[in-house]
């Protein structure tokens, strides 16, 4: 079983986030939910460990 990693591990980070915003720049509101559903599906794809996932869910879910 592998753990998710909760500690900055992005090398870029200022630079991943700019290209994040501009991502969504000039879209609307239901164009940028559809971005990020589909960046939330890719990435947990390229994740594919259903633990690492389970453990993501749980860790967003602070209500």
């Amino acid at each position: 079983m592998s753990d998710l990693i909760l500690t900055p591990n992005i090398d870029g980070t200022d630079d991943f986030y700019a290209d994040l915003l501009a991502t969504h720049e000039g879209k609307n509101k239901d164009e940028s939910d559809a971005i990020n559903a589909r960046l939330i599906l890719i990435l947990a794809n390229h994740i594919g460990d259903r633990d690492v996932l389970s453990q993501a869910l749980r860790a967003a879910d602070i209500t």
